[in-house]
């Protein structure tokens, strides 16, 4: 089998609101085809455009190379000798950041190929489902302007998730900090608030993470007011300083009263190596398209077994990237949970409207897969309607 061609498409959705931070708005398309008839698809999360123009840019020299010239005519089955090439061959221009990011949407696309191929779902691909089913959390994100309406729209949604039957939920809670929710500027006393308010909704037999969105600038900021946060029960408390700022993370470790997770941008395994062996963090959080596709994360996966550290993958894009993650979930013994939200639960339309994941949702609970590669089903509509390139 050959690779034929590489498509790239951007989509972005026709109520696309720049002043929002959701990343879901927008995608790009991934598409691998192959002289056998296998299509396989892929995405990964960051800006679409700069994909495209990584994937389908001509190369200069023998470091600086074209993504697709490199794949064209290869192997798509080799995927090892697929990333590697690509990797070296980017390197002046990729290595880390944009250019892995690319690699993780091939990637993705690679495994797809491989699954159809051998009439299989990706995760027995990797060596076999050592979990039953897999335990997603609603990712919440509010509505409003005001802290009133902030904190009832993430009540909605967390009385929302809990009639749905998820066993887990993590809430924004940013109205202050470089992410701020709708420009707000609320003190943190607010934020305890909120957070007290969805406690009290879910009750306490449901899991609760705390997403900050790199809220504070120190640890030392952030501990004055997270360590009054141990009454709410908070399985793990995300990104609460920079995710350069390594030596704070491990101060987070040592002196906050929940886990703390982060890892959402990273790219490769050896800035995880670094996120966990200096900082410190409980729980990884490899973004399967990001972080270099589903080769780079079960590489990830080996360094969070040697630490005993938790992975909790992160994951907010379409349903692409959503089956991709729970393929890696379901054969990742340290995976604890996956970030999944179904249509009644968001308002984004891309995640609405794309595709259909690859996996059934049952009693809170992600099933095992049976569908070939990924298992998803594309809507070729949204595909036409969203195109802008």
């Amino acid at each position: 089998m050959k690779i034929t061609d590489i498509k790239t498409y951007v989509l972005v959705a026709d109520n696309a609101d720049v002043s929002l931070t959701s990343s879901a708005q927008d995608t790009v398309l991934v598409i691998i085809e192959t002289d056998e008839g296998i299509t396989g698809y892929g995405e990964t999360d960051t800006n679409p455009w700069v994909i495209k123009a990584l994937i389908q840019s001509p190369g200069t020299h023998t470091m600086d190379q074209s993504m697709k010239d490199i794949l064209i005519g290869k192997n798509p089955l080799n995927i090892d000798d697929c990333w590697n090439s690509l990797y070296v061959g980017t390197a002046m221009t990729g290595r880390r950041g944009a250019g892995v990011n690319a690699i993780g949407a091939i990637d993705m696309a690679l495994w797809d190929i491989k699954g159809k191929f051998e009439n299989k779902p990706i995760f027995e691909l990797l060596g076999g489902n050592v979990h039953e089913t897999i335990t997603p959390y609603a990712s919440l994100q509010p509505l409003g302007t005001s802290f009133e309406e902030y904190r009832d729209s993430l009540v909605e949604w967390a009385e929302k998730a809990k009639n749905l039957g998820f066993k887990a939920v993590k809430s924004e809670v940013t109205m202050n900090g470089p992410y701020s929710h709708n420009g707000m500027n609320e003190d943190d006393d607010k934020h305890t608030k909120v957070i007290e308010a969805v406690r009290k909704a879910l009750g306490p037999d449901i899991e609760l993470m705390v997403d900050v969105q790199y809220k504070w600038e120190t640890a030392e900021q952030a501990l004055r007011t997270v360590k009054d946060w141990e009454e709410f029960n908070i399985y793990f408390l995300e990104t609460p300083v920079w995710t350069d700022n390594l030596d704070d993370y491990a101060r987070m470790h040592d002196e906050a009263p929940m886990k703390i997770a982060a890892g959402e941008w990273l790219s490769t395994v050896h800035e995880f190596k670094d996120l966990i062996e200096r900082g410190n963090v409980d729980v990884a959080q490899p973004d399967i398209g990001r972080v270099g596709g589903l080769t780079e994360a079960k590489k990830v996966s080996d360094i969070v077994d040697k630490n005993r550290r938790i992975i909790v993958p992160h994951c907010w894009k379409t349903s692409i990237s959503i089956s991709a993650t729970a393929h890696f979930a379901f054969n990742t013994p340290s995976c604890k949970f996956i970030e999944y939200l179904p249509p009644q639960l968001c308002h984004e339309t891309l995640r609405r409207e794309l595709a259909i994941e690859g996996f059934d949702f049952t009693d809170g609970l992600i099933q095992l897969p049976t569908r070939s590669g990924l298992g998803i089903e594309i809507n070729e509509d949204a595909v036409k309607r969203y195109r802008v390139d």
